[in-house]
């Protein structure tokens, strides 16, 4: 558990933090902590300090409590999720693709950062749980900057520990006959199965070695090399699991929790394992085949549910079509299982989604991973309309409460400049160059597309460039104290939040 130092919380919906002119130099959200910086009101407000700013912050904007938060982060194509206890525990599940191959040059492990050393004030990052959804590069690729945290140049912590490592069991192998594969199947009566599925640390060693046959492939084998040397608290090496839910513990209606939150509490949510289903096949954990080799990595995603008083939240990976048909019949007579007041949409928007599915989970709130590649089109407009077609129906004085559809790459916003001037460093001194005085010269630049390994150069005349000159990410922030649900974006023009607020229906 993280030591946070917090003296109170807010208690509105939304808090202005102001400076010694009055003027607003931060918004703060409910549940945020804060620390006080003496007892004594002045007109209304206390000093604190909120994140890395000091000012004051209206006494009847305090009195609030820790919330489970839910951090959607804004990574371009892939997913990134951190969830913050109200006991200040920490689940991290994906985080994008790497920093490297972002043309942002950030992943999900920037945010992490920048939670624990900005908003706590740690010099560490301290993760109770690190969970890789699925092998896709979009969604593990940023998990492993994280786990190198001491060489990524532009995180601020000085180390990073985790107690415990999770992922779902489906593994990009070494061919025999050249290539990756998902590893040997198997065919019984009930259908073809992946049986080659990773296991736990001392698997993980084994299939990493050099000569190992099997042995892992490529990126997904770079990343178990990074999960077998991180650490936990103590210093003792983590531990690393597979995660699935046996048919035989949904027949018999077993329930099955994330290891260290089974029990609910004031200050810990239960955390449910709903997926992938694992089947028993010649004596062998076993995950169904849902067809290609896409169709199985993204379907064969962890399935979560997060309980917190009468709050259910679903966390859904990059779930198909053919894996939500398999988990509606696997769940036959226990469908309730998938009702939620919020949902993860299912792999980013796409429209590779069971509708049946949708209604099962009539989510009150849907938060999409889209990205930013014109090429996957995420959302999808159907998937869109499906959500909220879906989604659970309040409303209240003749206006729309819930559903809610929130989508990442809608949110993110920039603001954008033109070159009117150059200052050019010439050791002696500093040489200015006025917009007219430009004439034909260019601007070399590179490029990286979305999820690229590698950037293409370009060039553009100076006098056309165009400057990003602020870029807010398109985070969803959802919070609760168990009975009561916000959902907010931040606003471009001043940093204050756009919020909806809703109570769950459970």
């Amino acid at each position: 558990m993280a030591e946070i130092q917090f003296d109170d919380f807010i208690g509105a919906d939304e808090a202005k933090l102001y400076n010694d002119d009055g003027k607003v130099i931060r918004y703060g959200l409910w549940g945020d902590g804060v620390k006080r910086l003496g007892g004594r009101q002045i007109d209304g407000r206390v000093k604190v300090k909120l994140r890395d700013k000091e000012g004051w912050i209206d006494a009847g904007a305090l009195g609030g409590r820790s919330l489970l938060e839910f951090y959607f982060i804004d990574v371009g194509q892939g997913d990134g999720i951190l969830i913050k206890t109200p006991g200040f525990r920490h689940i991290l599940i994906d985080a994008g693709y790497p920093r490297r191959s972002q043309n942002t040059g950030k992943s999900g492990a920037d945010f992490v950062d920048w939670k624990f050393v900005k908003d706590y004030g740690l010099d560490a990052i301290h993760l109770d749980a690190l969970i890789a959804s699925h092998n896709d590069y979009d969604h593990y690729g940023g998990l492993a900057d994280l786990l190198d945290v001491e060489q990524e140049g532009e995180l601020d912590a000085g180390s990073m520990t985790v107690e415990a490592i999770y992922h779902a069991g489906v593994s990009w192998w070494v061919k025999p006959t050249g290539g990756r594969w998902l590893g040997e199947m198997e065919t019984t009566d009930d259908g073809k199965f992946l049986v080659q599925l990773l296991g736990n640390r001392t698997h993980a060693r084994k299939v990493t070695r050099e000569g190992a046959d099997p042995i892992l492939q490529g990126e997904w084998r770079d990343f178990v090399e990074k999960l077998l040397v991180a650490k936990t608290l103590d210093g003792s090496s983590t531990p690393i699991s597979r995660l699935s839910r046996p048919a035989t513990a949904i027949q018999s209606g077993t329930s099955l929790h994330l290891p260290g939150f089974a029990e609910a509490s004031d200050t810990e949510p239960r955390v449910e394992i709903l997926g992938p289903v694992e089947h028993r096949v010649n004596g062998k954990p076993a995950l169904r085949s849902l067809g290609d080799t896409s169709k199985n990595t993204n379907g064969n995603s962890i399935l979560l549910r997060v309980d917190y008083g009468r709050v259910r939240v679903l966390l859904t990976g990059d779930l198909n079509k053919a894996a939500q048909r398999t988990l509606l019949n696997d769940y036959e007579g226990d469908r309730l299982q998938f009702k939620c007041d919020v949902a993860k949409a299912c792999h980013h928007g796409s429209d590779d989604v069971s509708f049946e599915f949708l209604q099962a989970m009539e989510a009150g709130c849907t938060v999409i991973s889209s990205g930013d590649g014109e090429g996957h089109d995420h959302p999808r407009p159907r998937i869109v309309a499906a959500s909220g077609q879906t989604g659970f129906v309040t409303v209240e004085r003749d206006e729309v409460i819930t559903p809610l559809v929130y989508s990442t790459e809608l949110a993110r916003s920039i603001s954008v400049g033109r070159a009117v001037g150059l200052s050019l460093d010439e050791g002696g001194g500093v040489r200015e160059l006025a917009q007219n005085d430009f004439g034909e010269s260019k601007l070399k630049y590179r490029e990286r597309g979305v999820g690229a390994l590698g950037e293409t150069n370009g060039e553009t005349l100076l006098r056309n460039t165009r400057v990003m000159t602020r870029l807010i990410y398109g985070l969803v922030n959802v919070r609760t104290d168990g009975q009561r649900i916000l959902a907010a974006t931040m606003n471009e023009k001043d940093g204050s939040w756009a919020i909806k607020s809703f109570s769950s229906r459970f």
